[in-house]
């Protein structure tokens, strides 16, 4: 339980809304501000305005999967207006309030280092961002499917990086019956490309591997698919970006070139919301309950 402990939500999307009922049902004091435009009345949840006076109070700021951008401009879905983190807000924080995200920018890394608060980034921890590869995996497949002539069974599809979400990609595309052609970065992660049944490559190679692929699904975030590798591809093939924004691919040599290509992140907050936001409600709940300075038992 987290009787005792304030949790305040400061904007997201719909995955929010299952963290919020989450926190609520385990006895949290919670307060939220962004989700004016939002109908839902969460019982027991207080609605407030986004200020430094309502962060004085919080032992635990949640903000969105992607915390703030490199303004401390804040997504939020359903707010009526922009929000943006100053650095007044984490100033007004107790010294032992944690702020939690998905994924930090540079900006609230130095904004919570500044002010000695502790940032938990949960897209940084293995089972977060393993559970997380299925509705992105999910997602681009749907994506794949509405955006090609041809059946996903048969293809040569290639996925770049074979982290956690690379790999939940390619076994996806291999249970569709796709040839799998995986570019990786490392010996281990060779062998166990191989090991799959599918077809790996070194990065450095992608140029020679990319003249009869039908589908690329790149999950680097790094400006890997060049333009000088699309201009190796197919003109049928198709190019779905998984990496956090801007990507990893040159999408205007893309339109250029007539390939299709599409950045895609952020794919469990549109497919599968609500699946997204148990994910990070279980994990947030858990955290919060083994953090002994917020629930006072130092």
């Amino acid at each position: 339980m987290l009787t005792g402990v304030h949790i305040v939500f400061i904007g997201g999307d719909a995955r929010q809304i299952e963290v919020i009922k989450k926190c609520s049902e385990m006895d949290a004091s919670v307060s939220i501000a962004g989700f004016d435009k939002l109908q839902d009345s969460f019982h027991g949840v207080a609605r407030e305005p986004f200020t430094a006076e309502l962060l004085s109070k919080a032992d635990v700021l949640v903000l969105p999967v992607v915390g703030c951008d490199d303004e401390g401009r804040i997504g939020a879905l359903y707010a009526e207006g922009p929000l943006k983190l100053e650095e007044e807000h984490l100033q007004a924080m107790p010294k032992h309030g944690v702020v939690y995200t998905g994924m930090a920018k540079s900006y609230l890394r130095t904004l919570c280092e500044k002010n000695n608060i502790k940032l938990v980034e949960l897209l940084e921890r293995d089972d977060v961002a393993i559970y997380n590869s299925i509705p992105t995996a999910e997602g681009a497949l749907m994506m794949a499917i509405q955006n090609t002539d041809f059946t996903i069974h048969g293809s040569t599809s290639m996925v770049l990086g074979m982290g956690r979400t690379g790999f939940t990609m390619a076994r996806s595309l291999q249970g569709l019956g796709a040839k799998i052609k995986m570019g990786v970065r490392k010996s281990d992660h060779f062998a166990r490309a191989e090991e799959m049944g599918w077809k790996p490559f070194l990065i450095k190679d992608l140029g020679s591997q990319v003249s009869d692929i039908d589908l690329l699904f790149n999950t680097i975030p790094s400006m890997i698919v060049t333009a000088q590798i699309i201009s190796k591809m197919p003109r049928e093939a198709v190019i779905i970006d998984l990496a956090s924004a801007p990507g990893g691919c040159d999408f205007r040599y893309a339109e250029r070139r007539g390939i299709k290509a599409m950045l895609a992140p952020g794919l469990p907050g549109i497919v599968a919301p609500k699946t997204a936001g148990i994910i990070m409600a279980n994990t947030l709940v858990e955290l919060i309950s083994e953090e002994s300075d917020i629930r006072g038992d130092a």
